[in-house]
């Protein structure tokens, strides 16, 4: 069995590391890096950076952060946010990126995912899923860090992504971020049962308990966790701690974690 990824999820607008609820509403924390240096020293798996307002402006603006951050921290990093193309996502490679998020550019364009994926490997893919709970029981996923609507079926897109070459999903539900009431369960559980490669949770966590439920119950393959770690409410080792205990499969501490 692989070992559940605790991840830690960094939404950034320029230089500053931001946090929200329901993706709006953004405060600002402080210095990105120091925040993924010391999740780095916590043992954390992977980073994850999402550029909050790339999709507005066309562009993103991760590259020098990405840099910097690359060569302190030796974990996989994923970035995300306004890559319309194969040399976008190349430039955020060569600036220290392991993989890169997509999702207005992959609704707009879904070959995109394919190109990205034959000259960079499915691996170096991930496609970031904003779901937003419909009246009737689905979900429809949404671009523009949540901003807008697109008329697509979550989980008929993660389906499709999947054939096209994506290599994870990065799924975040826009109704529990930022809430810390715990992750849509349902969600979570609807894509997971229905695609092969791994799928990211996001969103909501509260709680240890809603880790394990995410995982034991929704069948998550990583957490991303961003309000319980900027707030130090809980740490990376309190999180896998709790795993262990659980039997749930994860990387054990680093010789640096502190």
């Amino acid at each position: 069995m692989r070992n559940t990824r605790v991840i830690a999820r960094l939404d950034v607008k320029g230089p500053n590391l931001i946090k929200g609820i329901h993706l709006e509403g953004l405060r600002v924390l402080g210095d990105p890096q120091v925040f993924s240096q010391d999740y780095f020293q916590q043992g954390i798996d992977e980073i994850i950076y999402m550029d909050a307002v790339a999709s507005l402006y066309g562009r993103n603006s991760l590259t020098d952060i990405v840099e910097k951050t690359s060569k302190n921290i030796f974990i996989p990093i994923t970035v995300g946010g306004g890559i319309r193309s194969v040399d976008d996502a190349w430039g955020l490679f060569r600036s220290g990126a392991d993989k890169v998020a997509l999702n207005t550019a992959a609704i707009a364009n879904p070959d995109l995912i394919t190109q990205i994926a034959k000259r960079f490997g499915n691996q170096a893919v991930v496609i970031s899923i904003e779901a937003k709970a419909k009246a009737d029981g689905s979900w429809e996923a949404y671009v523009d860090n949540g901003r807008e609507k697109t008329g697509v079926d979550v989980v008929e897109w993660a389906k499709k992504v999947e054939a096209l070459g994506a290599g994870e999903i990065l799924l975040t539900s826009i109704d529990k971020e930022g809430t810390q009431k715990g992750f849509d369960l349902d969600l979570v559980r609807s894509v997971s049962k229905l695609v092969s490669i791994p799928v990211i949770a996001s969103g909501g966590m509260g709680s240890l308990e809603d880790f394990d439920a995410c995982v034991t119950d929704a069948s998550a393959d990583a957490v991303a966790v961003a309000h319980m770690l900027h707030y130090k409410k809980l740490s990376v080792a309190d999180i896998k701690s709790y795993a262990m205990s659980k039997d749930i499969p994860v990387r054990p501490i680093s010789e640096l974690a502190s």
